[in-house]
């Protein structure tokens, strides 16, 4: 059992760390160590952790997943993590079952799925009072309210994210919390507050050394750039550029998505629809293919534009 122990932590810290670092692709290796079926009652042990590892690991595995726009694979093991945590009806483990699904779903566009699990995640953390998970959760909850429409409700939940973050302790998963709030505040065409929040993300990622925070920091910079009337060209196609290199080296198809129809926007914008045409048709392409219905809608919709 000891070994067990052993084994179990350091694989899933292990995992974390390459999680953080935005290293997927090998984080995926150690949290499926984790994942495969155990012998028994033992995928219900929780090894002397604070949460079951079996529920645990597939929640930072889903995250990975979802990075990586593997999202068929990340609803299978999301949903047998929340059938783990509610089977046992462990607070922690549900805390964590239901935000790794939602923010999966989250990254995916799905809101309609997303936000109740995100409600519920919230609603658990709450109410065993763990402070630990507090700040992501309501930070991917404000998020999904902000992508919505629900600017005025996702503000307060985003601002009380990242002001924990300041009064327990900075962490990698504070770039993350700060962009989504930098992104509520583009949407509510506040850019100068934007734009400072979006730097501090930037500057949180590079003191990490978190590199997929670090691209999603880069993209918001450019969607901001392309935002303003009129665009700012030449530093939105810096800053997407910057996150294209750095999501194609990660694997991170979702925000590679995202990188070509930010571009394919901002080339309708300044008027140059060749350019616009590629990248438009590139990002439908992709979101098609991983099933991103909302964002798919958004391609379709900027290369009918251009027609």
């Amino acid at each position: 059992m000891r070994a067990a122990i052993q084994s179990t932590s350091a694989t899933f810290f292990l995992g974390i760390a390459y999680h953080d670092l935005g290293d997927y692709r090998r984080a995926v290796d150690f949290f499926s160590r984790n994942v495969a079926p155990r012998a028994g009652d033992l995928i219900l042990e929780r090894f002397g952790m604070a949460g079951l590892p079996s529920v645990m690991s597939r929640t930072w595995f889903v995250s990975c997943l979802a990075a990586l726009g593997e999202f068929e694979e990340g609803t299978a093991r999301g949903e047998e993590a929340v059938q783990m945590a509610e089977s046992v009806d462990h607070s922690f483990s549900l805390t964590q079952a239901y935000f790794g699904l939602g923010s999966l779903y989250l990254r995916k566009g799905d809101l309609p799925k997303a936000m109740p699990l995100l409600e519920r995640s919230l609603q658990v953390c709450q109410v065993a009072n763990i402070l630990t998970w507090f700040p992501a959760v309501t930070a991917a909850l404000g998020y999904a309210y902000a992508l919505s429409g629900r600017v005025a409700e996702a503000l307060p939940l985003l601002k009380q994210a990242a002001g924990q973050d300041a009064s327990r302790g900075i962490s990698a998963g504070h770039s993350r919390r700060v962009a989504y709030l930098s992104e509520a505040y583009r949407l509510a065409n506040r850019l100068n507050d934007a734009i400072r929040l979006a730097t501090h993300a930037l500057d949180s990622a590079r003191d990490y050394k978190a590199r997929g925070q670090e691209a999603w920091a880069l993209w918001n910079l450019g969607e901001i750039a392309s935002h303003r009337d009129p665009p700012n060209a030449d530093q939105a196609e810096n800053h997407y550029g910057q996150a294209l290199l750095l999501a194609e080296e990660l694997g991170m198809r979702p925000l590679l998505a995202h990188c070509h129809l930010g571009l394919g926007r901002l080339y309708r914008r300044t008027g140059e629809d060749p350019k616009a045409q590629e990248h438009l048709t590139t990002a439908a392409t992709m979101f098609r293919e991983m099933d991103m219905r909302f964002w798919l809608e958004k391609a379709e919709a900027e290369l009918g534009r251009l027609a």
